[in-house]
């Protein structure tokens, strides 16, 4: 069996794998975006910290409106078909226990995931967002599996 090449994304990264290779990272409240095109075998990942990008400062990747949106075009302008897309969505834990609503940017991650991939109809085939703890992903970019750990600590 060949052995794929890993790449560990950090927060306000972006990964397109051409190449078959596991991509990996870890979150807390950040969310991962993971797209897929089986068509092409190309896959994807995003890991972003906030939800929405204010205008001020520098429009970076760390933001999920700008980060979904950059993914997207990026896997077009390698020649995969939306119609063929299919995204995962991880993440979003409420890692610091608070039901100050404010306070809640898993919740809002998750979100703006779900609001823009349904504004460019990509399906989500599968998610695991929410609750109180930590997750590691690892995708492998060919097949569009993802494997999950949840990170041990309650909180």
């Amino acid at each position: 069996m060949e052995i794929k090449p890993r790449k560990f994304i950090h927060a306000g990264e972006i990964f397109i794998a051409i190449k078959p290779t596991e991509i990996a990272t870890v979150l807390g409240s950040c969310v991962a975006v993971c797209l897929f095109d089986p068509k092409k075998e190309v896959g994807s990942m995003n890991h972003y910290l906030l939800p929405l990008w204010n205008g001020n400062g520098l429009q970076t990747p760390k933001f999920g409106n700008i980060s979904i949106e950059k993914m997207i075009e990026n896997m077009l302008n390698i020649g995969c078909d939306k119609m063929d897309l299919q995204a995962k969505v991880f993440g979003g834990a409420n890692i610091h226990t608070t039901t100050q609503e404010s306070m809640m940017i898993g919740k809002k991650n998750v979100i703006i995931a779900k609001e823009i991939l349904s504004n460019h109809r990509i399906k989500i085939v599968a998610e695991d967002t929410g609750g109180s703890v930590g997750r590691r992903i690892l995708m492998h970019s060919d097949t569009g599996k993802v494997m999950l750990k949840y990170t041990s600590e309650e909180k």
